[in-house]
């Protein structure tokens, strides 16, 4: 059973996400926040698997609780899925930094939301084309990075490919099938530089390839 928390300041959409989740046979509502202090509140109360974060709330708002909740080494295991109206643009960035594990719009398919609930859960990163691009856009656009908190000499060579494909946002099979080795030891790679990068999921290990300089974005 996947255990969500929703976080949204507007009833109306909080009651069809609800609608929505509560009709899954694996999939239980166990809360609904409408502002980012009480969407943090709450989940240091309840620990949910997944939170839905509204990003526009009044005071604090989804990014800041996002942040909040993954600087919290009591939810460790709680994701966060950011959900908006709003375009992917400048969100996107701020959202993944502040340590979100996905990102979907508003309007996308039920069947997508319910896939993206079930792939955060897992401890998967969302991370649709849309969004790389996005992200690759604000780093070339952006001033250099920061220097990272752990460099890439701490990576082997053949992590540092992995991380690579991850940030060009292959997954774990189709990095398999590249690197002519088994999804699992793929996967087993992948899990090794998050843990020696201290990144939450992939979509941190790809905010952390672009800030090292391991990805340098395609101008067009």
């Amino acid at each position: 059973m996947i255990r969500v928390l929703l976080a949204d300041d507007q009833a109306l959409m909080r009651a069809g996400f609800r609608a929505l989740l509560d009709a899954e046979d694996h999939l239980e509502v166990v809360g609904e926040a409408t502002d980012g202090t009480s969407a943090v509140q709450m989940s240091r109360c309840l620990r949910p698997d997944v939170v839905l974060m509204d990003v526009q709330m009044p005071g604090l708002d989804g990014i800041e609780a996002t942040r909040r909740i993954a600087a919290d080494p009591d939810l460790a295991a709680t994701r966060v899925l950011i959900l908006t109206n709003y375009g992917l643009d400048s969100y996107v960035f701020a959202a993944l930094r502040a340590g979100a594990s996905g990102f979907l719009l508003k309007d996308a398919d039920p069947a997508d939301l319910l896939h993206a609930v079930t792939v955060v859960a897992r401890g998967d990163a969302l991370l649709a084309p849309t969004v790389t691009r996005t992200l690759i856009s604000e780093f070339v656009a952006g001033p250099p990075p920061a220097e990272p908190t752990a460099g890439r000499d701490v990576l082997t060579a053949r992590e540092q490919e992995i991380v690579e494909l991850v940030a060009r946002g292959l997954t774990n099979d189709e990095i398999a099938a590249r690197m002519v080795i088994s999804p699992l030891t793929a996967k087993t790679h992948v899990n090794r530089a998050m843990t020696k990068l201290h990144c939450r999921d992939r979509a941190q290990l790809v905010v952390w390839a672009y800030e090292s300089g391991l990805i340098t974005p395609r101008r067009r």
